[in-house]
């Protein structure tokens, strides 16, 4: 299973989210007797990516986040 596909993080996924739709579109022989599975596991392999990408993203922001607070804390604790 995976996300919902057209979001503004997906947007690297375009073209294989195309592909995977057309293929779905072929009908239901078509994805039953597995010719889709390559463009889902393409569609997979990059979503996962992308996911990588945003938390190594948001990891780094929360890090830079919670140096500040701790420098925060550390100047509180000094004056007190």
């Amino acid at each position: 299973m995976h996300p919902h596909l057209h979001t503004k993080d997906n947007i690297a996924c375009e073209e294989i989210m195309t592909a995977l739709e057309d293929c779905h579109a072929r009908g239901f022989l078509w994805k039953s007797m597995g010719m889709c599975s390559d463009a889902k596991h393409q569609l997979t392999l990059c979503l996962r990516a992308e996911r990588l990408k945003r938390t190594a993203k948001n990891r780094e922001a929360a890090k830079v986040k919670r140096d500040q607070i701790k420098k925060m804390w550390s100047e509180i604790d000094e004056n007190s």
